[in-house]
């Protein structure tokens, strides 16, 4: 399996072991690639228990990732998410309850928070045909549906498009 050229950077106070534990754990053909710890000679503005992961790089299905401890100064916001495509109900309802669970949060129109405070979106597929539609008015119907939900329900959205 070829590996990506770029990899995205999470930033955790003292959680990106137990992240990246995590985010393999969802994902088929995942794994842990690397972790370097805090020891005595890491020298940072920040510092960490000896035996921390300082950066844990792994991959999820073929997309490296980096985990860093870096410390409290920064969050994460809803200004970047990971986006994962599903199959079908069954996969979205799989993703939606083992982030949300332990402590994440549902958002709006798919979106969640994991209990590292990341921001997902959980995408059914078929939802990008259904928001395209060349019928505008069936269009808006799935938009203003879908603009109630949480977590998305695509049967519900097409139900609610065809009423016109």
């Amino acid at each position: 399996m070829k590996t990506s050229k770029i990899a995205p950077c999470l930033w955790f106070n003292g959680e990106a072991e137990d992240a990246a534990n995590l985010y393999v754990s969802l994902f088929p053909d995942s794994k842990i690639d690397k972790i370097s710890r805090y020891d005595e000679s890491t020298r940072l503005p920040v510092s960490f228990p000896k035996g921390t992961a300082l950066m844990v790089e792994f991959t999820l299905t073929g997309q490296r990732f980096q985990a860093l401890n870096g410390g409290p100064q920064y969050r994460h916001s809803e200004a970047m998410s990971l986006s994962i495509s599903c199959q079908d109900a069954r996969e979205v309802d799989h993703y939606w309850q083992a982030l949300t669970a332990n402590g994440g949060t549902e958002g709006p129109c798919g979106w969640l928070k994991d209990r590292f405070g990341v921001s997902w979106q959980i995408v059914p597929a078929g939802l990008e045909t259904l928001l395209t539609d060349a019928d505008p008015g069936r269009r808006n119907r799935a938009l203003q549906a879908m603009l109630k939900m949480k977590k998305i329900d695509l049967a519900a959205m097409r139900a609610a498009a065809d009423r016109g």
